[in-house]
């Protein structure tokens, strides 16, 4: 039923589909793939990871930590890759929406250039989750269910923090009727 509610909402709106992949896991825990982003913790961004990272054709990388993480997470490769790095604490009182117009530049640049992008957080669960989950709602118009069930699927261990949660569903209606309003139909 969800595919089919997904194809629905997919055609109504004109988002397009999203890419899909025969790659799987390398191991239990890793995070799937897609043909254009790879989701994992830091262990996969540190110095020793490089020859992986290119051979995976990184060519951008979303870096996702708080503030006193800065020492550990940080840009290890800044002559290889392009960067974009975000200090989001992982509380229910940050604001996880502010930084989905940024992510989703980001995102999109990669993809323009013909990128592949990992995203990483210290452990890849709450907050670079739910950026994701709010990238693919926004640009593929998907519901907060849907993406995080997609997103579940390709990294099990995911497990968003309420507030960010209770955020993305909020997020949900306003980016659906911003959708649903024509250009120029705004009032000022």
């Amino acid at each position: 039923m969800a595919e089919a509610t997904l194809s629905t909402l997919l055609q109504t709106l004109k988002f397009p589909q999203i890419p899909t992949s025969d790659e799987e896991p390398r191991e239990k825990g890793d995070a799937g793939n897609t043909p254009w982003i790879i989701f994992r913790t830091i262990c996969c961004a540190q110095r020793s990871k490089l020859p992986v990272l290119l051979e995976h054709g990184i060519t951008h990388v979303l870096c996702i930590r708080q503030a006193p993480e800065a020492t550990i997470i940080k840009p290890n490769f800044p002559d290889r890759f392009r960067y974009l790095v975000l200090d989001v604490a992982d509380n229910c009182m940050e604001n996880i929406i502010r930084h989905i117009p940024t992510v989703k530049g980001f995102i999109d640049s990669c993809l323009q250039s013909g990128g592949r992008i990992l995203v990483h957080g210290n452990a890849g669960i709450s907050r670079s989750a739910a950026l994701v989950i709010g990238y693919l709602m926004e640009t593929y118009g998907l519901k907060y269910r849907i993406a995080y069930r997609y997103v579940q699927e390709k990294r099990f261990c995911i497990s968003v923090n309420d507030g960010f949660a209770s955020q993305l569903k909020e997020y949900e209606a306003i980016f659906t009727a911003r959708m649903q309003v024509p250009a120029g139909m705004t009032k000022d």
